[in-house]
């Protein structure tokens, strides 16, 4: 159960140290927002602004982010999305959920600034050479490799 349904937003050129609770810190100049977090536990949310984070919309009254915010770090586990200053619950995810996400963050971030995303490799253990293909055995006697 979210404990603030509605945030403030406040254009800030620094965060504050100290996040007065139902307000959403907008810096324009850092690209980033902060809130405390809205189910209520007082934990700091950071959403920096980057093609490959969160967006933030303002349209002259309101602001919105997305994507949601998954607190998957916090205790809490709070989900939710800002949309026009209106904090609206989401569901739970469970862990392969999540874990799903950061992979295809991950990827995406990789993508954007021009690395080759890690691959998880599973590595499955090589052929007795007696089992190898005929080809293969071909190849490494052309080859030298043996």
């Amino acid at each position: 159960m979210m404990r603030h349904k509605r945030l403030e937003h406040r254009f800030v050129e620094h965060i504050p140290e100290h996040l007065e609770p139902g307000v959403l810190y907008v810096s324009i100049e850092y690209a980033t927002a902060a809130h405390s977090c809205c189910c209520g536990c007082g934990d700091e949310v950071v959403t920096p602004f980057t093609p490959t984070d969160w967006k933030m919309t303002f349209d002259g009254e309101t602001v919105s982010l997305r994507p949601s915010i998954g607190n998957w770090t916090l205790k809490c586990r709070s989900h939710y999305v800002i949309d026009c200053g209106k904090v609206l619950e989401a569901g739970p995810w469970s862990d392969e959920q999540v874990e799903t996400e950061r992979r295809r963050d991950r990827a995406a971030k990789a993508r954007f600034y021009g690395r080759p995303p890690k691959v998880e490799l599973h590595v499955q253990p090589a052929l007795p050479k007696a089992t190898r293909g005929f080809w293969r055995r071909i190849w490494s006697r052309i080859s030298g490799k043996l």
